[in-house]
């Protein structure tokens, strides 16, 4: 185990949602006194399926309100933050884009003003997201594709991802950007998400949904991974001042695959239902990332693989729906 954040300070936000739990978890495992913001208290979040609310200290409050960011990590003299607060959801942010600009948007640079006047900040981790990048030809993308999200959450996590490294270059903060594949693991409340959703229709035994035609290509990174990989980029922030590193696990799959593997490996007999809303949804085709820059620079790489992540997710969901739902 490493002994980097053994009593040093980190503010999370999004920490009740799913990355933030376990990056959250993860923090703590390692010695660290963290700081969460809370915006909702909901009933079934993720910091509270494992535990962790007495482990930590909770601030209720918003990410765009800059005056509570700027007193929450000058009151804890917060050294690292990682900021996974987002309206993550593709389809409230295509019915609510306000909402989610602000979150997204507003919510990204209140805290980076604030962490930009704070003499204790020393490493910041923003989360952005392979959506960003929009639609690309060529696969997989790498760091120096052009960020071309259009729809209203890919907007909002290229703009997300451009203010931080403008915050990093023109102040040199020691902000990194994360730009993560699907992310996937136990703890997940958000059920319209592909894998959760499935799982959780599975194990009652109704005909998962799928909402396009199945052909999609996408990638998905299991959670354990994505934390160890925020870590990493927190502690070597110092080295890697404004830039973006993808995470990726390298299996990129098609979504009716996925969702029959997820069947096979339930023990089920049941078929998918295709809706076909491919166009309804702003489908992009094809989409995954090379994560050969991270590997290189830090020596991260996924070490769960696909098959392994998905039976570890099933068997959490067995225990655990009851509580979600």
């Amino acid at each position: 185990m490493s002994y980097f954040w053994k009593n040093r300070t980190a503010l999370v936000t999004g920490a009740t949602g799913f990355v933030g739990a376990h990056v959250t978890r993860m923090l703590v495992e390692q010695g660290a006194r963290v700081v969460c913001l809370q915006r909702d208290a909901v009933r079934a979040n993720s910091l509270d399926l494992f535990d962790l609310r007495r482990r930590v200290t909770i601030v209720n409050g918003s990410v765009d309100d800059f005056t509570l960011m700027e007193r929450i990590i000058n009151e804890y003299e917060s050294e690292a933050v990682f900021h996974l607060a987002a309206q993550a959801i593709v389809g409230a942010a295509n019915r609510s884009p306000l909402s989610t600009y602000e979150t997204n948007i507003r919510g990204t640079y209140s805290l980076l003003e604030a962490c930009r006047l704070s003499p204790t900040v020393k490493r910041v981790v923003v989360a952005s997201s392979d959506k960003a990048y929009g639609t690309h030809q060529n696969l997989p993308y790498t760091e120096d594709y052009p960020l071309l999200g259009l729809f209203p959450y890919d907007a909002s996590k290229a703009c997300t991802d451009i203010l931080a490294r403008s915050f990093a270059q023109t102040y040199q903060l020691p902000i990194v950007v994360s730009r993560f594949a699907n992310i996937y693991g136990p703890g997940d409340t958000n059920l319209s998400r592909i894998i959760p959703g499935a799982i959780s229709s599975i194990l009652r035994d109704e005909a998962p949904i799928i909402r396009s035609d199945g052909t999609p290509v996408r990638e998905f990174i299991y959670v354990d991974d994505v934390a160890r990989g925020y870590l990493l980029l927190a502690e070597k922030a110092e080295e890697a001042v404004g830039e973006a590193f993808n995470f990726g696990a390298g299996e990129p799959i098609q979504i009716l695959d996925l969702v029959e593997r997820i069947i096979k490996f339930s023990d089920k007999n049941l078929a998918p239902q295709i809706l076909r809303q491919k166009k309804i949804e702003h489908e992009i085709d094809a989409q995954y990332l090379s994560s050969e820059k991270i590997e290189k620079r830090f020596g991260w790489r996924a070490e769960v693989g696909l098959n392994e992540g998905l039976c570890r997710t099933i068997e959490w969901y067995r225990e655990h729906l009851h509580d979600i739902l």
